[in-house]
């Protein structure tokens, strides 16, 4: 379960994850739910200057370093795991956006972007997903050649679908998609690959965050 928002301020602020605090935390946790929910980074500075002078820097900051507190999923025994990926660009590279939901609890156990599509790189993400199970659940995919050999190799079960069952990861991408829209699909010019990673990963956290307290 997610703090609340009073136990959220109190554990950002014990955590000091900002060397300067001339900004309420409340004000830095909201500039990064609004951009999380759509707001372009001009545009949250350009609200919350409203009311106190903040920078779209400022929330750029905010918006990265906040996953940094916001709980990871628990490591517990899972049922099943819905698994996919899409595609987004960097500059003009395509790059690969894979993610895991557990289809109980809808919490989004993780994230990674890579730079190819392959049975290997299916593998790494699977290890990764498996960080937060105590057992072996089933997976659910569609049929996409690359899974076969990486949920064999780890002795997971699966079944394929396209519908039904994958319908929350399908969720999460549209949701993940909406917000990528903002950027045309493409990360902003100069964006790295490491910046790719952490932008998406606070994505997971802010997911993750709002729908425990919706």
């Amino acid at each position: 379960m997610q703090p609340s928002l009073t136990q959220l301020i109190s554990e950002i602020k014990a955590a000091k994850i900002f060397r300067r605090n001339k900004k309420n935390i409340e004000i830095k946790i909201l500039a990064a739910l609004l951009y999380f929910f759509g707001l372009s980074l001009r545009r949250t500075s350009q609200f919350l200057s409203l009311f106190e002078e903040i920078s779209h820097e400022s929330v750029r900051i905010y918006y990265h370093r906040l996953k940094m507190v916001i709980r990871t999923p628990k490591k517990k025994k899972r049922r099943l795991i819905a698994i996919d990926e899409t595609k987004i660009k960097l500059e003009n590279k395509q790059i690969f956006v894979w993610s895991a939901i557990d289809v109980d609890t809808m919490e989004c156990l993780a994230i990674w972007a890579s730079e190819g599509r392959s049975s290997f790189h299916a593998y790494v993400f699977l290890r990764e997903m498996l960080k937060y199970c105590e057992n072996k659940p089933e997976i659910v995919v569609d049929r996409g050649f690359w899974y076969k050999w990486a949920l064999n190799r780890l002795g997971l079960s699966y079944e394929h679908e396209t519908f039904g069952r994958r319908n929350a990861v399908e969720g999460f991408f549209s949701r993940f998609k909406e917000r990528v829209k903002r950027f045309w699909k493409r990360f902003p010019f100069n964006s790295s690959f490491v910046s790719v990673q952490s932008w998406i990963e606070s994505f997971m956290a802010f997911y993750n965050y709002w729908r425990c307290l919706s």
